[in-house]
Formats: C-alpha cells, sequence, structure tokens
C-alpha cells in the first residue's frame, strides 16, 4: 500500500481530472465510489487501483492510502466515502440480441443509470445511447447503474443507422410515442424487439418515430406522460424474456 499526503501530489491531481468527461473519453478511465461498486467492478476485472483513507487490508491488486482531506478532494459523493476505485471503461459486446434499448438524447444521469440498471434486470441483452445522450461515466450515472453498467453492453452510436441494421436482422423497432401510437396491450411481443426512449422533455425524434416499424404508449389516467426511466421499466417488464 502506498501513502499519498499531498494534495498537490501528481496521482492526485489525475484522479481529480477524471471528473471531468474529456479526460475519461481521453483516458478511458472513471472513478467509482463505495465498496458495492468496487465489488461489482472487480468482479468484471476492470479496477486499475483503489484510494482509501482507512489503514485495512483491501481485496485489490493496487491500493493508495490517503487522508481525509484528499479522499474528500477526490469524492464526488455528498455522503463520506472510505473508498474510489479508478475503474476502466468496460468493453462488452452482447453474447445474443434479443431485446435490446435505444435512449435517444436521454439527459438526466439518474435515469440513464436507472435505465441500464432495469435493462439488465428484466434481461435485455444491450443498450444502445445516441451520441447526444449524457455520459454513463458521470458520478450520478455510475451511481444510478448500481454496478450494472460492468455487466451489460452499453454501446454509444447513431441510432438511425442502428435502427436500419436492427431491422435487417429481423427486429421489430418500437418507438415510444403519445402520438399515432398502440398501447401495450395491442403490440404483442415477438422475438426480436428494440424500444426506443427519448429525451426527458422532447421525447424520441421524429426521424426516428418515422422510422420505427410501431409506436407505443404506456395506457394511464390522469396524466399524459412519465418519467422516462419509470416508462422504460414498464415497458421492459411488459416484454421481458422469460
Amino acid at each position: 500500500m502506498e501513502q499519498i499526503t499531498s494534495l498537490q501530489n501528481s496521482r492526485v491531481k489525475k484522479w481529480c481530472a477524471l471528473h471531468k468527461k474529456k479526460e475519461r473519453d481521453n483516458t478511458g478511465l472513471f472513478l467509482i465510489e463505495g465498496e458495492h461498486l468496487a465489488q461489482e467492478a472487480m468482479a468484471a476485472g476492470c479496477i486499475q487501483e483503489v484510494i482509501t483513507d482507512e489503514e485495512r487490508k483491501l481485496p485489490f491488486p493496487k491500493v493508495f492510502y490517503v487522508t481525509p482531506a484528499i479522499m474528500k478532494k477526490i469524492s464526488e459523493n455528498v455522503s463520506e466515502v472510505h473508498l474510489i476505485a479508478v475503474c476502466r471503461k468496460p468493453d462488452l459486446l452482447p453474447a445474443k440480441l434479443n431485446r435490446v434499448i435505444l435512449l435517444d438524447g436521454v439527459q438526466d444521469p439518474g435515469n440513464l443509470g436507472t435505465l441500464i440498471r432495469t435493462a439488465i434486470s428484466f434481461s435485455f441483452d444491450a443498450v444502445y445511447c445516441s451520441e447526444d445522450t449524457c455520459d454513463l461515466y458521470n458520478d450520478k450515472a455510475v451511481r444510478s447503474t448500481q454496478g450494472a453498467l460492468f455487466h451489460i453492453p452499453v454501446i454509444r452510436c447513431n441510432l438511425n443507422d442502428l435502427v436500419k441494421n436492427l431491422q435487417k436482422d429481423g427486429f421489430k423497432v418500437i418507438a415510444t410515442s403519445l402520438e399515432k401510437s398502440h398501447t401495450i396491450d395491442e403490440i404483442p411481443a415477438e422475438e426480436k424487439m428494440a424500444f426506443i426512449f427519448g429525451n426527458e422533455g422532447q421525447g424520441v425524434h421524429k426521424n426516428l418515430q418515422a422510422c420505427a416499424d410501431d409506436r407505443l404508449r404506456i395506457d394511464m389516467h390522469g396524466f399524459e406522460s412519465l418519467n422516462v426511466a419509470v416508462a422504460g421499466g414498464i415497458v421492459m417488464y411488459s416484454y421481458r424474456q422469460k
């Protein structure tokens, strides 16, 4: 275990730089906080090094012991944490593809993380994010996944091209929309299905709606729409693989 006591230490500066998306993109690294996420990352083989301010034996390959002041500087969590890990971004590919979700411009990192966690909970095979969807590796999104990001492929790509490729591969692509849409009861489950969920304010882009094979809405009373993570949970549960 190596000790670091200076806030000006070069490693501390590199760790803090990972708070910025540009640095995460350049290095392929990101930070996670807390033992639960660290265990998930360790199981996935993604941990590069661990930082702690507690003198105890830890089951990680490379550990740095730092002062509470350094830990506070590195942490983005409001609550006090005693373990932070530097992780390599997982490079997962789908083992199979029967159920996928496409996220079109989702901006809230909490929604993004919750949708990913829900996808793995209901046996979806992959999550595809548009190029303008928020960064998966910021602190709030990572925490919201509760470790799910280490177990399901999350791929950033051009959704217009993806939809065409999925349709060629036999997928029925369903866009969530309030306009000219069908309810869950009206759209039967098929072997290969992809569901598009849109931006919290604007919904799914019109061009993607036009490319989809069908449009889906959640039948409800009192309100027209739900939070995208809530809507995603209902749809994924309804069409989960059994």
